[in-house]
This record gives C-alpha cells, structure tokens and sequence, in this order.
C-alpha cells in the first residue's frame, strides 16, 4: 500500500465531516491478489457469530450511569478501526481505506415500533463520543422514516445494530444490490447468562475480499480485552 502521508486524500463534501481516504496499489498490497479473486473471479462474503463476555462491561457501565449500547457502538469501531482491511472502500472509482470508520445504528421508536438510521461521528475519546451520541438522540431521536438526521450517512458509515429481544447463535445480513462495499456489518443480541457469566451473541459480516479469519480473530480477542476493563474509558 501507498504511505497516508503521500497519497492521503482529504475529502470534503456537503455536509460530510472531513474524513481521510488513501488510496491502496493492488500491486503493492499484500493482499491485492487475493482482493482481486474475491471480489472479481469468486465475489465471496462470510458471516459468524461469537459470543462475547459482557459481564464486566455491564457492571462498568451501570456503575457510571452509562447506557450500554453507545457504549457498544464505539468499542466496537474503536477496534475495527484498528485495521485497515475493515475500513477498505472504492470512493469514485478509486479502491483504498478510510482513516475512521463511524457507526451508522438503528434508533428504535417505541410508539409504532419502527426504526430509523442514525449515525454518529467516532471519536477516540469516549467521553466526547457519548455526548455526541445523547445530543442526536435528543435532536433526531423521535423523528420517523429511513433516516433520523436530514443528512445522507457520511461515506466512511458501517452499519452496526443490536437486537436486544433475541438471543441467536447465528445472524447474517447480506446485501443484494450489486455495488462494490466492503465494509462489515455487526449484529449483536440479547443477553444471556451461563455459568454465572453474561454473554452477549455478536455477528459479524465481512467481504471475502479484504478480511480473513485472521483479522476477525484479532478484532474480537482486543474487544473483549476492552470490554473486560472498560472502567479506563469512563472519565466523566
């Protein structure tokens, strides 16, 4: 791949945030070849579901007066932002990755039972993030139909939800629109314990072309690390 501090792009559009975007050289990527057979010759994507300890997590968070499921959005990007093959897209023609990915989550209404999208912009602090996240629950949060915000979704958006009324042991979303996307789409479920622990079900969707097993594995042994002492990110 090409340095950042070379070929960075800085993209700037409407009401976007500026968001990073380098572009990647399948040639000097090592996994331009494999990229190219999965998303051209064998267009391939995978799903698995895990079960996450959420025990600590869960006590963290009810210690601080913290809502889990914010809580949850952003410790999931935080570690999928850890790797460049999660945030792997084509921007105007162009393959190659963002610098962040942001979280782009249903807001359910309780009145008729619908949702709606709603996304709100990552930041490493979680503090500023939980903020942000209450402010556009308050400002969007009762609005109906597709989309809370009046905005369309920022580029770098990945979706992630939570089903809190079903515990799966497995969960997949595909999509059937022909259009190149590679981000990964995350499903969580409803608790459930065993063995005194509580675990959560956790689904994660991938395109074939940028991720392996490899990266998955990574990204859930960091979380659950995270998960297990969120206490250092609650400076409120």
């Amino acid at each position: 791949m090409r340095s950042a501090s070379i070929d960075a792009i800085l993209f700037l559009k409407g009401d976007e945030p500026a968001m990073l975007f380098t572009p990647i050289e399948l040639q000097d990527w090592p996994r331009g070849q494999m990229f190219y057979y999965f998303s051209k010759m064998a267009p391939t994507g995978y799903s698995m579901t895990t079960h996450l300890n959420v025990t600590a997590i869960r006590q963290s968070v009810r210690n601080a007066g913290v809502k889990f499921f914010p809580a949850y959005l952003w410790l999931v990007t935080k570690h999928l932002n850890q790797q460049v093959e999660f945030k792997v897209a084509e921007r105007d023609g162009v393959l190659g990755y963002y610098d962040v990915l942001t979280p782009l989550y249903a807001s359910f209404h309780r009145n008729d039972h619908t949702f709606s999208l709603m996304w709100t912009e990552f930041d490493d602090n979680f503090s500023e993030f939980y903020r942000q996240y209450l402010a556009n629950q308050q400002q969007f949060g009762e609005t109906h139909g597709v989309l809370c915000q009046p905005q369309a979704p920022p580029a770098n958006a990945y979706t992630i939800s939570c089903m809190p009324w079903v515990s799966f042991s497995h969960f997949a979303v595909h999509s059937f629109e022909n259009k190149p996307y590679y981000f990964p789409s995350v499903e969580a479920g409803k608790f459930m314990e065993q063995a005194g622990q509580m675990l959560m079900p956790l689904s994660l969707t991938c395109h074939h072309a940028t991720t392996d097993g490899y990266h998955v594995s990574r990204f859930l042994k960091s979380l659950q690390a995270d998960m297990d002492n969120f206490q250092q990110y609650l400076s409120f």
